[in-house]
């Protein structure tokens, strides 16, 4: 689930680069040239969309790239895939509930429970 949105990418008088996201208040970074920018601006604006996402807050729909109107710098569109930055969070403890036949099937063959229910839950996701 690719997402896009504009941002207004500002060179630095010192060097390097800075970029923001005007739809996305306090989503921004920096780099040393604009490879670097562009790369670190895809993350930050990831895990902006993350942290709305684990917050039940719905992210605001981006702006058309020719509404975007900078007074310096140029205006681009970033693109991320929000999905990655959620699926890189910590781990969780979970309890389920097997037959006991299957359990003791499992245990005999060294099957690493956690590693198969992940795998599981995956693949009913994508």
């Amino acid at each position: 689930m690719r997402t896009a949105y504009p941002a207004i990418i500002h060179a630095e008088k010192g060097g390097g680069y800075w970029i923001e996201f005007p739809d996305l208040e306090g989503c921004f970074s920096d780099g040393d040239t604009l490879a670097e920018v562009v790369m670190n601006g895809s993350e930050a604006l990831g895990l902006y969309l993350n942290a709305l996402y684990e917050q039940g807050v719905e992210a605001p729909a981006p702006s058309a790239v020719d509404s975007v109107h900078p007074e310096d710098g140029f205006t681009t569109i970033i693109a991320t895939d929000p999905v990655t930055y959620r699926r890189s969070t910590k781990s969780v403890k979970k309890t389920l509930t097997i037959p006991e036949w299957l359990n003791i099937e499992a245990e005999k063959r060294h099957i690493n429970f956690s590693s198969v229910l992940q795998q599981a839950l995956i693949a009913q996701i994508d």
